[in-house]
């Protein structure tokens, strides 16, 4: 899938899910079920134990019902093994040249982290993406609207306490995507094993999203 495409599947979703857990072991069901939910792009942290190996098998498995990709990648030589190991988008909670360049090179798409407009500006000057406010809870969607306004040609992809009551927000105050983390990804949920709890929590997010997302 090429660059261009990936974006498209991301801004079409809307909702990028962020599996960070303390193991690998249920991760490829853990995606299995978030796609079940209507949520196609799902992003894999790498401080997560065997985060690379689990995207191989994930990538293998379900490639063709989601869009993989790799999280928290804070330099180049990340970005290059986990796009090697299966990742077709990178996100980063930093900004870093060299990630994006990386990314480039291997045709997938890149989403640094920024906060400050300068940085945002920044990041979509360094060719990125998507630019991800992060964290986006700490100015809630009035700061992104704010950023939005002198710079509507960004591509902006809010995260960090983002949740069911307000990711619809974010979506409305100009944010192409919003990534969701524990308020979809609940610990306790997948250690009991509860994957369809996953999959309902999925689909009340695409609805939220959907059901108020500008024309």
């Amino acid at each position: 899938m090429r660059r261009d495409e990936q974006v498209r599947l991301i801004e079409q979703s809307a909702i990028i899910a962020i599996v960070r857990l303390d193991h690998s072991r249920e991760l490829v069901q853990v995606a299995r079920a978030i796609a079940e939910g209507g949520v196609r792009a799902i992003e894999f942290t790498m401080t997560t134990p065997n985060a690379l190996q689990t995207i191989t098998a994930t990538a293998k498995e379900l490639g063709d019902r989601i869009l993989l990709g790799a999280g928290t990648v804070l330099d180049a030589e990340t970005a290059r093994a986990a796009i090697l190991a299966g990742a077709e988008f990178v996100v980063a909670p930093t900004l870093n040249q060299k990630v994006i360049e990386t990314c480039h090179r291997y045709d997938k798409a890149v989403i640094p982290g920024a906060y400050t407009p300068t940085e945002v500006l920044t990041a979509w000057e360094w060719g990125a993406d998507l630019v991800k406010v992060f964290p986006a809870d700490a100015g809630g969607p009035a700061y992104l609207r704010a950023i939005s306004a002198p710079l509507p040609q960004i591509r902006l992809v809010a995260v960090g306490g983002v949740s069911l009551e307000n990711a619809a927000q974010f979506v409305h105050a100009g944010a192409r995507a919003v990534g969701v983390g524990s308020h979809l990804v609940d610990k306790k949920l997948v250690a009991e094993g509860r994957f369809e709890a996953l999959t309902d929590r999925a689909k009340a997010f695409v609805a939220a999203v959907g059901a108020d997302r500008p024309a």
